[in-house]
């Protein structure tokens, strides 16, 4: 048995564990920061007052009404985030998803709540009409078929009564083809050329989605959304798509869900250096939250890490469900 260092013969000017030592030094050299300011908040806003409704597949997450959404928001103000995103929970729906562009409609109240009452809050709204409508589906059918043009009609008249309530940024889900192009038009023909459209450019067709459908209420009553939504086997349609929304007016693209499309949000980044945003979805939260749950993994530990590996992969924005929690240990 020697003493002598087994590694003696190498070259070792090189020690990467040099810049390991501490956890000063750690940080010092850390490439990808994490911060609060990044992340935005989903919320699930519905009718009435005094409404706090906990989703059953994602604990923590609440269905809201708009006083209770304007507390909420102001406590993730406290907490270091700055945006949050609306979904609507509407009381009544119908074929054509009229109430997504009622000035009246759970989003648009809360815009209103929010815009009066939280100062310095980035207030986006999600448009589409999946929750809306009484199928379930995001837009005008035709027997099971969507109609492309006639939805995108519907989702402009949402779009407008959202930016008129006063909302900071729209972002169209639907994946109807041409609808960024139509909204920005319709949008600056009212005036509203200061709201940013934020769209969901590379949205796949994820079993990722299941939780979120019951906080929404926007299971579809039949069929899938696979001839407007994206096949997960495709990354190169993913350029494609954020190209013609880009082109056709998108201030933001996001891809959607995150972590299992790390790739394209890599592709996506380097290749238009725009502002590239990426959905932490309801499924990969509801993953987290359980194992946690059942003993399983360390949240705190497991979350830092895949909102860490979000932004790695190129995201400036990261929608989650974990904001609030995120924010307060980052602080």
């Amino acid at each position: 048995m020697t003493d002598e260092p087994l590694v003696q013969d190498l070259n070792l000017t090189q020690r990467p564990r040099r810049l390991r030592t501490t956890a000063g030094m750690r940080t010092l050299v850390r490439e990808t920061r994490l911060s609060a300011e990044a992340l935005v908040y989903p919320l699930f806003v519905c009718e009435g007052t005094n409404i706090r409704r906990e989703v059953p597949t994602m604990p923590g997450v609440f269905q809201l009404s708009a006083d209770e959404a304007v507390r909420e928001t102001a406590a993730a103000q406290k907490d270091g985030v700055s945006a949050v995103l609306l979904f609507g929970i509407p009381a009544h729906k119908d074929e054509t998803g009229s109430a997504a562009a009622d000035a009246n409609a759970p989003v648009q109240n809360t815009v209103r709540a929010l815009r009066e009452h939280v100062d310095d809050v980035t207030v986006i709204t999600d448009v589409c009409l999946c929750e809306y409508t009484s199928h379930g589906h995001c837009g005008v059918l035709d027997g099971e078929r969507i109609l492309n043009d006639p939805t995108v009609r519907h989702l402009v008249d949402a779009a407008v009564s959202h930016a008129e309530a006063g909302a900071h940024i729209v972002a169209p889900s639907d994946m109807m083809d041409g609808r960024v192009g139509t909204i920005r038009a319709e949008l600056d023909a009212r005036g509203f050329d200061d709201v940013a459209i934020m769209s969901y450019a590379a949205k796949y067709c994820s079993a990722f989605y299941g939780p979120f459908r019951e906080a929404a209420d926007s299971s579809p009553a039949f069929g899938d959304r696979r001839t407007h939504q994206m096949d997960p086997a495709n990354s190169d349609e993913a350029l494609r798509e954020v190209e013609l929304d880009l082109d056709q007016g998108a201030d933001i693209i996001m891809v959607k869900p995150a972590m299992p499309y790390l790739d394209v949000i890599q592709r996506v980044k380097s290749t238009f250096r725009r502002p590239t945003a990426a959905y932490q979805v309801s499924g990969e939260y509801a993953m987290l939250k359980a194992a946690a749950q059942l003993g399983w993994l360390n949240e705190p530990a497991v979350m830092l890490e895949s909102l860490t590996a979000i932004r790695r992969a190129g995201a400036d924005i990261i929608i989650t469900y974990y904001a609030r929690e995120a924010a307060r240990l980052l602080r």
